[in-house]
């Protein structure tokens, strides 16, 4: 492990890949570990990426998951840590973006950090700290409708001093554009106004390229996935086609979703409208005690040997709180992910060895019930989403390629164009 240069904690299962797809990309070799590994990490990389479901758990139940991953990290040797999470800075007004932040500052003896969220290929951008989704300010994108963490402020700098006791500032664009050197000064200006944490903007990805010399000294950096395209060249390492090569990828497609997202929504729409086989879940069924995973399962058998088959429960804003209304909030979403979970292990049993899955609280649950504990990062499908490889004790001989989707990443035709990049 002396050669692994890079330690990430990701506060979701989606976001981890998203990161670990950027690394990869340019040229780190990566693993995905799903929580924090027993034992020390039997593989040769430059970089792990500690997958955590910690996005909408209590602050303090993610403070401790999270402090639990970095030791294991520093014990594999990483130089450098790197706290995920979403690049729509989704978190409530408690935290756990800032919580999380501060915790790991203290246990690093860690007086400076970054945050951004900028990811330009997947448009998202932070002008002045306002955060933009495409051409809208991010309150106006569809994420003030998110069903566990609507972001209705935009303003990045805002968002995160309500969850610090750090002072926040801003390193802004005009000292983005002037490079590493500027970024340094305006970072020392910060420091003696008593500034601990700096939202950087960022609105094109030669922006991201300028950050990463100048965060090449620091213990710790927090930001979504863009900022990753900047580090490897910090420690030698250019883009390798080696660094994202897998298994040759056979078995039976499927597609299960339990996103709400627009993006998602546009996704299931598209399959079907393809011609795709799909079939929607019902949560209020679920709730009544209907067996909906046996159900999903008899149908989907004799289809899977025809070709990809999509498995949903995605739905519009009001029906999402319709159902949210009835059930609550956290049951919906828990009962619609155990179902979903145990679709997807049905699934894989049935010879189902790539397998897309929507959304990041489904994408923990399903990987959870395929007994994967590591995963192995390969090519990009999208900006944010590559193909991974891994062992899984459902298919022991041949592993499941998965791959692991944000809700609000993808083209319209993701779900169908997703199986080419493997064939």
């Amino acid at each position: 492990m002396a050669k692994l240069v890079l330690g990430c904690i990701a506060d979701d299962f989606t976001g981890a890949t998203d990161l670990a797809n950027n690394l990869v990309r340019a040229g780190m070799r990566v693993v995905q570990a799903i929580g924090v590994p027993e034992g020390p990490l039997d593989a040769d990389v430059d970089a792990v990426v500690v997958a955590l479901k910690s996005r909408t758990i209590a602050p303090a139940e993610a403070i401790a998951q999270s402090l639990d991953a970095l030791p294991w990290l520093q014990a594999q040797g990483a130089r450098q840590i790197y706290f995920k999470y979403c690049s729509t800075f989704d978190s409530t007004a408690q935290g756990n973006i800032g919580p999380v932040t501060e915790a790991l500052m203290d246990a690093l003896n860690c007086d400076f950090t970054i945050a951004t969220p900028a990811f330009p290929d997947n448009k998202r951008t932070v002008f002045k700290g306002y955060l933009f989704a495409g051409d809208v300010l991010l309150n106006e994108s569809g994420m003030q409708n998110h069903p566990l963490t609507p972001m209705t402020d935009p303003n990045l700098v805002r968002v995160l001093q309500a969850q610090c006791k750090r002072k926040v500032g801003l390193i802004d664009y005009a000292v983005v554009a002037r490079g590493a050197a500027a970024i340094d000064e305006r970072i020392a200006q910060l420091k003696a106004e008593g500034v601990g944490i700096a939202i950087v903007d960022a609105v094109s990805n030669d922006d991201l390229l300028r950050m990463g010399p100048a965060l090449a000294k620091m213990p710790l950096l927090t930001a979504g996935s863009g900022v990753a395209i900047g580090l490897p060249a910090n420690f030698g390492l250019a883009p390798s086609s080696q660094a994202s090569a897998l298994p040759k990828a056979g078995g039976k497609t499927a597609v299960v979703s339990g996103s709400c997202s627009l993006a998602t929504n546009r996704q299931v729409l598209d399959f079907i409208q393809r011609g795709g086989q799909a079939m929607a879940i019902d949560p209020l069924r679920i709730a009544a005690g209907v067996d909906v995973a046996a159900e999903v399962l008899a149908w989907a058998t004799p289809l899977i040997n025809k070709g990809p088959v999509l498995v949903y429960s995605t739905a519009e804003a009001g029906a999402v709180k319709s159902v949210q209304g009835r059930l609550g909030v956290e049951e919906a979403g828990a009962m619609v992910e155990r179902t979903i979970a145990a679709i997807a292990r049905g699934l894989v049993e049935r010879g189902v060895h790539q397998l897309v899955v929507a959304g990041g609280e489904t994408s923990g649950a399903c990987v959870q019930a395929l007994g994967i504990a590591q995963m192995q990062i390969g090519p990009q499908i999208d900006p944010g989403v590559p193909w991974c490889h891994a062992r899984s004790d459902v298919a022991p001989e041949t592993g499941v390629h998965i791959a692991l989707k944000s809700g609000n990443f993808g083209s319209d035709d993701f779900f169908t164009k997703a199986f080419t990049v493997l064939a």
